[in-house]
């Protein structure tokens, strides 16, 4: 993957709101001490002014909030000069200087590594289990292939980018991260889950977030009309369904997710391009067949 210069370029992107101008100041911080420089840094505004942000660092102003998905892609138009892409939350913290050095070696060491995703861990060194993409996610530290990834700190290599697309945009937020994997895995490119690699981020629920619960539905219903096999679709769903009137403790949570349910096959989510069944069977085999 190395250019004509012999240089693997790395760029970071950060997409905030503005709400959280100290944690963001101190990630920057933290990209700025790595041994191995960034070549790149991209810092969006999602609907917000920037100010403040250390020399060498490329602003992009967005006029309005247009989510995860629209931020992210709105750093990767200015991010199509470099080999790789790490996105990190802007309430993250990098505690170890030698991680773009990992990145590059992982990289390196494997031409058809699409994705590498970080392991995430409180200010107390905790991972939830939650932040381990595996169904056995008792150990964090136990690295290797997988089928998804963290959204808070990833890196894409920009040559899957070429091949598999963007960020799908009209997710805005939740499983944009599964969108990308299952692309990628379909295009023949590994995801790796990468524990040494290590964003320390404050413990949190998605659930607070207002529009989790419906945006979580929808987009579960986006993900299995653009990327499921006809028949893998209502046996995808009909789990999703199960589980979430089993875990949901809230009236006005269920009624949220039928609701997004429902405009999940209402509204429009990008072209469908079904996944192959040896695409299934890789998943299978790693762990995590596309049903769950």
């Amino acid at each position: 993957m190395e250019r004509a210069g012999g240089k693997v370029k790395l760029g970071v992107a950060i997409v905030t709101m503005g709400t959280r101008p100290t944690e963001l100041a101190a990630l920057l911080d933290s990209v700025l001490r790595q041994t191995v420089p960034a070549d790149r840094i991209v810092v969006v505004g999602n609907g917000c002014r920037l100010t403040g942000l250390p020399d060498g660092v490329t602003a992009v102003e967005l006029p309005e909030n247009e989510g995860v998905t629209g931020g992210r892609n709105a750093a990767l138009a200015e991010l199509t000069d470099v080999d790789l892409v790490l996105d990190l939350d802007d309430d993250g913290l990098l505690v170890d200087d030698e991680v773009f050095a990992r990145i590059v070696a992982l990289f390196e060491g494997n031409p058809r590594l699409g994705i590498v995703g970080f392991r995430i861990a409180d200010e107390t060194g905790v991972t939830q289990r939650r932040h381990v993409p595996r169904l056995r996610a008792g150990d964090p530290m136990r690295g290797g292939r997988v089928t998804g990834f963290l959204g808070g700190a990833h890196v894409l290599r920009s040559a899957m980018l070429t091949e598999v697309g963007p960020w799908p945009e009209a997710f805005f937020f939740a499983h944009e991260e599964t969108d990308m994997a299952w692309r990628a895995l379909n295009g023949g490119w590994e995801v790796q889950y990468a524990p040494e690699l290590l964003l320390q981020h404050p413990r949190t629920s998605p659930t607070r977030h207002a529009f989790f619960f419906r945006l979580n539905a929808r987009n579960r219903v986006y993900l299995a009309r653009r990327h499921l096999p006809g028949p893998l679709v209502p046996v995808y769903l009909g789990i999703w369904i199960v589980l979430t009137v089993l875990r949901t403790r809230s009236a006005a949570g269920l009624r949220a997710w039928f609701g997004g349910f429902a405009e999940g096959w209402r509204t429009p989510c990008g072209s469908r391009r079904p996944m192959a069944w040896r695409t299934v069977w890789t998943m299978t085999r790693l762990g995590r067949p596309p049903i769950i």
